[in-house]
């Protein structure tokens, strides 16, 4: 039985693909990019923004770190607010905590914005600790996350840790720290991303983790 539940924050939790997205948008006017489909950046939900402004816009390391300076200027104030949580969430945190189950957010986003959006949505006081990345631009990689997270517990069975999340990259991070990892087909990695990624398990809905996590 798994005890303790790692969650991812963007697409697991929250939809926050209208902040995300217009301060990519912004970040990318600031950099002289027009990109007026936000669709087209709904790939950044997720991965951290140094990966995804070289992958998809092929900048250099000091061209991703002043995108990420003009991407926080609006999302800091503005986008992070700019977010939903997902139908049947609270609910389901709400049973987890009751069976005693420990919850933590473990996010490529910067702990900082991570606890003010748990905080406006109400939903902070579900979690025993939301470990995030650092705004200087260390720990963001998910398995680096992942390993502070672990650190933190100190010693306890793994095999009673799980780790949930909607991409790659939380499946890559929790396997290689040796975590089983359910993938989240409801956010923002498609099903073919995450069954390459092989998870343990994939769920279509919140109603369909509430299940697995309630039982497991």
């Amino acid at each position: 039985m798994y005890t303790i539940v790692l969650f991812d924050l963007d697409g697991t939790l929250t939809d926050p693909k209208i902040g995300i997205t217009t301060c990519v948008q912004y970040a990318l006017q600031k950099m002289g990019i027009e990109e007026p489909d936000l669709d087209k950046l709904i790939p950044f939900i997720g991965p951290p923004l140094t990966y995804s402004f070289k992958e998809f816009y092929h900048m250099t390391d000091e061209q991703a770190e002043q995108a990420i300076e003009y991407y926080r200027e609006r999302f800091s104030t503005t986008g992070l607010y700019e977010n939903a949580v997902f139908s049947g969430i609270p609910e389901m945190l709400e049973e987890l905590r009751q069976q005693g189950k420990t919850l933590i957010v473990a996010t490529s986003k910067p702990t900082i914005y991570s606890v003010k959006i748990l905080e406006y949505f109400k939903l902070d006081s579900y979690f025993q600790s939301v470990v995030g990345s650092n705004l200087d631009g260390t720990r963001v990689e998910k398995h680096e996350v992942i390993e502070y997270v672990l650190t933190e517990l100190g010693d306890y069975d793994r095999s009673q840790i799980i780790m949930v999340g909607d991409r790659m990259h939380d499946i890559r991070g929790a396997k290689h720290n040796g975590l089983d990892v359910v993938g989240v087909a409801y956010g923002y990695g498609s099903r073919e991303e995450l069954e390459q990624a092989e998870p343990n398990h994939i769920v279509d809905t919140v109603a369909e983790l509430r299940e697995y996590l309630v039982k497991g």
